[in-house]
C-alpha cells in the first residue's frame, strides 16, 4: 500500500507541475495579450500577438491581431481620404476662383463704364462664356459628388444599344460637321438588348464625344462598336495630339488635367464622372494614346444574355 500511496504522490505532483506550468504559460499569455492591448489602444496598430498552434488562446490572438489589422486599414483609408478631399479642396478653389475672378473683373469694366461701345458688348459676351464655364463645372462637379458617393438614382431598361447609340450620334453629326471633323460611325445593323440607363449612357458617349472635341486638338474621330455573346464594346478614336504616358495612368481621376498632353480646357470632371457612370452598368473604360498620332477610349459592357 505504501509503494501505491507513494507512486500516486508522484503521479499528482507531476500533475500539479504540469499544471502550473500550463498556468504560468498562459498567465505571461495574458499579461502580453494586455501589454499588446494597451499600446494598440495608445495608437500603436502595428503590434501583433504571437501564437503558436497548440496554444489554447490562440484564436483571441487571432482575434486581436485581426482588429489591429482592420483598425490600421481603416485608419490608412481615413488618411487617404483626407489627403484625397484637400487636393479636392485646392483643386476646386483654383478651378472657381480663377474664372470667378475674371469674370468680376469683365463685370466691373462694364458696371464703371471702363469699356463702352462694340467693346462693352465683347466683354458682357466673354463674362457670359465664363458664367455657363462656371455652371457647367459645378453641374459636374454635384453630379460626381452623387456618382462617388452612391446617390445617383438609375433606371435600367432593357433597351437596343445599337438604336440608342444611333440616334445619340445623329445628334453629334452636325456638332461634328460644324468643326470641320472628319467622322467614321460604324454600328452594327442587327439588334442587341442590353440593361441600361439611357440618360446614363447617353452622357457616357456624349463626355467622350466632348472631350474628343475640346482636347485632342484633331481632325478625325471614329465611332465603333463591336459585339459578341459575351460582351459590347464602344471603341472612340482620334488623330489628334494623344496623351503621354506619364498622364494617362490619371486621366479618370478627378480634377486630374494633363495640360501638357491635351489643350486644358476642361474642368477635370468629365473623365471621372464617364468612369463612374460605365462602373454603374457593371463595365469598364480603358484609354490608349500615342503622342501626336491621336486616343483610343475603349468601352467594355457585359451581355446579360437577354431574349427578346
Amino acid at each position: 500500500m505504501s509503494i501505491y500511496f507513494f507512486l500516486s504522490l508522484i503521479f499528482l505532483g507531476g500533475v500539479i507541475l504540469y499544471l502550473l506550468f500550463k498556468l504560468r504559460h498562459i498567465y505571461q499569455q495574458i499579461s502580453l495579450i494586455k501589454e499588446v492591448l494597451e499600446d494598440i489602444k495608445a495608437g500603436n496598430l502595428n503590434r501583433r500577438v504571437l501564437a503558436q498552434d497548440n496554444d489554447r488562446i490562440k484564436e483571441i490572438c487571432y482575434d486581436i491581431n485581426e482588429i489591429a489589422m482592420d483598425s490600421q486599414a481603416q485608419l490608412i483609408h481615413q488618411k487617404q481620404s483626407e489627403q484625397a478631399y484637400k487636393s479636392l479642396m485646392t483643386g476646386l478653389s483654383h478651378d472657381v476662383k480663377t474664372p470667378l475672378s475674371s469674370l468680376v473683373g469683365y463685370l466691373e469694366a462694364v458696371e464703371k463704364g471702363i469699356v463702352t461701345g462694340e467693346e462693352k458688348e465683347e466683354y458682357v459676351h466673354v463674362a457670359f462664356e465664363k458664367a455657363q464655364h462656371l455652371k457647367h463645372f459645378v453641374e459636374n462637379l454635384f453630379e460626381w459628388v452623387k456618382l462617388d458617393a452612391g446617390e445617383q438614382i438609375f433606371h435600367f431598361e432593357v433597351l437596343d444599344i445599337n438604336e440608342i447609340s444611333r440616334n445619340i450620334m445623329a445628334d453629334w453629326i452636325p456638332v461634328l460637321e460644324s468643326r470641320d471633323f472628319q467622322y467614321e460611325i460604324v454600328i452594327p445593323e442587327q439588334e442587341y438588348w442590353m440593361f441600361v440607363d439611357i440618360n446614363a449612357y447617353t452622357r457616357i458617349i456624349n463626355n467622350l464625344l466632348q472631350n474628343i472635341l475640346m482636347h485632342s486638338q484633331g481632325d478625325e474621330m471614329k465611332f465603333q462598336i463591336l459585339e459578341n455573346s459575351q460582351e459590347m464594346k464602344i471603341i472612340l478614336e482620334d488623330n489628334g495630339k494623344g496623351i503621354s504616358a506619364e498622364h494617362l495612368p490619371h486621366i479618370f481621376e478627378r480634377l486630374y488635367q494633363c495640360d501638357n498632353a491635351r489643350s486644358g480646357k476642361g474642368n477635370g470632371l468629365g473623365l471621372a464622372i464617364t468612369k463612374e457612370l460605365v462602373s454603374a452598368h457593371k463595365g469598364m473604360i480603358t484609354a490608349e494614346s500615342i503622342l501626336d498620332k491621336g486616343t483610343k477610349f475603349i468601352i467594355s459592357l457585359p451581355q446579360k444574355n437577354i431574349t427578346r
